[in-house]
């Protein structure tokens, strides 16, 4: 028998590029959903027959019965969070635990983790990364130093343990002078979260996901935000606190690299970034204004209003480069139907050097933009390749060339209907 494959889904700029919407669509050829990486910071939103959902930590395949999905190793989870995500779905008719395992070696973002966030960010002053507050930071910082707690500690004498890392972080916010906080109601849901988390299948995710591609099944990666807020590979120090790229399926679920095998690389037609942090495409003016108004760009998670600008090449070249994308996914083209002219980034300038590679850091370099006729046609409506206006097929075959590697999907609407394949 021929052994499956895993094939990874991610974000290849700044993540918010609609990744939920792709793993709902792909998931019916897929045996099993995984989630790779990252935690509740980030929402995938999911529209279907007038229907929609946010989801934070589960995988975006729950909506398929029969299929199984994965909380892999790679990820942290706030119990509290989880049991409000999960009940949601419980409430519309989803039936979880028989579709959803949990990794026993995922790490748990307790309540304090939570108050260290706001501490650290509070202590930066100017320097603010610009986080979600929802700790991720300190519990991967803490999974690195080996003192963190994993899902499989709830299993066996969990309360003396939580108890211990509990204490270690209230001398840490005395330490930091950071006093004036209260998670009595917030630990009390907190801790019930842990007992609602005990009632499902919590397993060894990685033996699993390699035994079913021994059987020849499949598994979709799902990841989360992008590549630019990778910890290795990212606008550092402005990033997230995990392997957001293709690596990070390998260490985020237990499986080798030989076991890869297409990776789709998703980014909007333009570029957004949510948070702090260098972003040389960021429109200030009206245009801006506009992109964010149209593409409803704010976070799903936060509301934050995502930072605008056109689309990208030299950080889509890279992201490219680095996880060896080989199909790309459009989304949301039909964003840009009312502009005259499409500018795109082609290069980045400063001080009187252009390069077209990613600089080891980003700020302080302008944007230098080649500009394309646009389709002012109404996309939403439009289910065939066949009958996209001229302009716009033409600004996809640009892109295509340009980053040497096809466009197989392109997405005109936030429907899961509204997705054309290539």
């Amino acid at each position: 028998m021929e052994r499956g494959k895993v094939d990874a889904l991610l974000g290849i700029v700044f993540g918010d590029e609609g990744k939920g919407k792709v793993v709902d669509v792909f998931t019916p050829k897929y045996d099993v959903v995984a989630r790779f990486a990252g935690g509740p910071n980030a929402g995938h939103t999911i529209i279907f027959e007038g229907k929609k959902f946010v989801l934070r930590s589960i995988p975006s395949g729950i909506f398929d019965e029969g299929k199984l999905n994965i909380i892999g190793n790679g990820c942290v989870i706030a119990p509290d969070l989880f049991m409000a995500e999960a009940k949601e779905l419980e409430t519309a008719g989803y039936d979880l635990r028989s579709r959803l395992h949990i990794s026993k070696r995922a790490h748990l973002i307790l309540p304090t983790h939570r108050v260290l966030d706001r501490a650290y960010e509070a202590a930066k002053g100017k320097s603010k990364v610009g986080t979600t507050g929802k700790g991720i930071g300190p519990t991967y910082s803490e999974k690195a130093a080996r003192t963190s707690l994993r899902v499989g500690d709830i299993l066996e004498n969990f309360q003396a343990k939580y108890e211990a890392l509990k204490a270690r972080h209230e001398q840490m916010l005395r330490d930091l002078n950071y006093t004036d906080y209260d998670i009595t109601e917030e630990e009390k849901l907190w801790l019930e979260g842990i007992e609602y988390m005990r009632t499902f299948p919590l397993t060894d995710t990685e033996i699993e996901i390699n035994k079913y591609l021994r059987e020849g099944k499949n598994v979709l990666a799902e990841g989360a935000q992008g590549t630019m807020l990778d910890i290795d590979h990212g606008t550092y120090p402005y990033v997230s606190s995990s392997s957001t790229i293709c690596g990070g399926v390998c260490t985020g679920l237990g499986v080798a690299p030989l076991s890869i095998g297409e990776v789709f690389g998703i980014f909007k037609a333009y570029s957004t970034r949510v948070g702090a942090g260098p972003f040389p495409v960021e429109l200030f003016d009206e245009t801006g204004d506009k992109i964010r108004e149209i593409g409803h760009e704010y976070g799903a998670v936060t509301g934050r209003n995502r930072r605008c600008g056109w689309v990208d090449l030299v950080a889509l070249k890279y992201a490219i480069m680095i996880n060896g994308v080989t199909q790309l996914i459009m989304m949301k083209g039909d964003v840009l139907d009312t502009f005259e002219t499409i500018r795109v980034c082609v290069a980045y300038e400063k001080d009187g050097v252009t390069t077209t590679d990613m600089p080891y850091e980003t700020e302080g370099w302008k944007a230098v933009y080649k500009d394309l006729p646009g389709w002012q046609t109404d996309l939403t409506g439009i289910t065939r390749k066949e009958d996209f206006p001229e302009a716009f097929a033409s600004y996809i075959k640009y892109l295509e060339k340009e980053l040497e590697t096809p466009i197989t999907i392109v997405s005109v609407g936030p429907d899961r209907a509204q997705t054309i394949e290539m």
